[in-house]
């Protein structure tokens, strides 16, 4: 396990996943929100973000998050490891609505110095909360068939439907000498 990939539908948590093992295993951390989006919000061309993943990627250790199809191929491609954080809706949306509401009131900066506001959260079709309860069910349906796809045969997927579970096993992970 030493090319990571963390998937899972927003507010699942990802980032803090791959930020955790990223430490415990000495590997760099790849945000792929970091790669897609520029200030302003403004999202990159796929030409523009398939390559600063290839980029991101081209190391022999690392654990990327992100659940971006246009760059699965290199991400799972390149990975030997996917991790699928596969949480009940309620535990979803519940984590993404306290996520959001706090980086609205804390003004917090995330991807590029980009922002949350009142606005893009509960009066936006780009709505991190209407995105998320949108994917849920489609994640729930779309990984499975994935991971029986032949090109990405090559994968060991470890698949979390508790976040006791993936706490539980982080807690045992430590690096191999």
């Amino acid at each position: 396990m030493q090319r990571i990939s963390v998937v899972g539908t927003s507010g699942s948590g990802k980032t803090t996943l791959a930020r955790q093992i990223s430490q415990r295993l000495a590997i760099s951390h790849v945000e792929l929100d970091y790669l897609h989006w520029e200030p302003n919000w403004v999202e990159v061309s796929d030409e523009v973000f398939r390559h600063r993943v290839s980029q991101a990627l081209s190391g022999n250790t690392w654990v990327v998050d992100g659940n971006y199809s246009m760059v699965r191929d290199i991400v799972w491609g390149k990975a030997d490891t996917v991790i699928w954080l596969d949480y009940p809706l309620s535990v979803v949306m519940s984590r993404v609505l306290w996520r959001t509401l706090l980086r609205v009131i804390t003004k917090e900066k995330v991807c590029n110095g980009n922002q949350e506001t009142w606005q893009t959260t509960f009066s936006s079709r780009d709505s991190i909360l209407l995105w998320a309860l949108q994917t849920h069910s489609k994640n729930r349906k779309i990984y499975p068939l994935l991971f029986k796809e032949l090109e990405y045969a090559h994968l060991e997927i470890i698949h979390f439907q508790s976040s006791s579970s993936a706490e539980n096993w982080l807690s045992n992970l430590s690096p191999v000498e």
